[in-house]
């Protein structure tokens, strides 16, 4: 009987292995961002350089300063196509365990501030 239960156990602890083994890079970053969104705690940043598919911000939690830059490759659609009109203040989420965990945006959550565009609108007339 104890080595059935020792047989299961080791079972169910290599399933467990190998579940954890197979996650992609993507899917770990993915799943961060979600549990910092879930967990993490709002602040304030600002965006100082957008290049690519990567967005740079700093930051302070408690009197010390961060720089961050976070991959939005997987991010695009859910980001404006101009990127320069982003650069400047922003919300994000940081971990309260962990302040350097942080994220600007996510499936869920988006901390981006647009700015308008510097064209007035046009208006319809009568």
């Amino acid at each position: 009987m104890v080595l059935v239960v020792v047989a299961a156990a080791l079972m169910a602890l290599g399933l467990i292995i190998i579940f954890r083994i197979r996650r992609t890079p993507k899917d770990k970053e993915m799943r961060r961002r979600l549990s910092v969104n879930l967990h993490g705690r709002l602040g304030d940043a600002t965006i100082t350089e957008v290049q690519d598919n990567t967005i740079f911000y700093s930051y302070s939690v408690g009197g010390v300063a961060y720089t961050a830059s976070q991959d939005i490759t997987q991010l695009r659609p859910r980001i404006p196509s101009d990127l320069e009109r982003l650069i400047g203040p922003a919300s994000l989420k940081y971990s309260p365990r962990n302040p350097a965990n942080s994220i600007i945006v996510c499936e869920e959550w988006s901390g981006l501030r647009a700015k308008p565009s510097a064209d007035p609108p046009v208006s319809a007339q009568a």
